[in-house]
């Protein structure tokens, strides 16, 4: 399966991006997703992920109430919604497709990784 994570860009503080994740190849419609970026100069770190079903969502501290995960399993995709941008949320965001169907905060449960997608919010 490949991932490939779109929707990054620049915007000011305050303002929204919404990043989209297709899936190719076959289906992870039955494994849980998630979401990592890595900042400038830092280690990459978790912000969102989702059960198979779409339930269970759990977020970083950092972005929680400001970021909304979901997907879609019949279109083999997945979305966050992420709004009220600070400064500190620039980085590449990645997307992710975890072994388990459960999904998870930990790097190492996930077995395929997108690209990556830019995003840079401005002051």
């Amino acid at each position: 399966v490949q991932l490939q994570a779109s929707g990054g860009g620049l915007v000011q503080t305050g303002g929204s991006l919404r990043l989209s994740c297709a899936a190719s190849g076959r289906t992870v419609s039955n494994n849980g997703m998630g979401w990592f970026r890595r900042a400038p100069g830092k280690e990459r770190e978790f912000v969102a992920t989702v059960g198979w079903n779409g339930g269970n969502a759990l977020y970083a501290e950092s972005v929680e109430g400001r970021f909304t995960i979901s997907r879609d399993r019949a279109k083999n995709t997945m979305s966050l919604q992420m709004n009220s941008l600070k400064t500190e949320d620039t980085a590449v965001y990645y997307c992710a497709a975890s072994r388990y169907a459960t999904g998870s905060s930990r790097a190492e449960h996930y077995t395929t990784w997108g690209q990556g997608t830019q995003v840079t919010v401005s002051s």
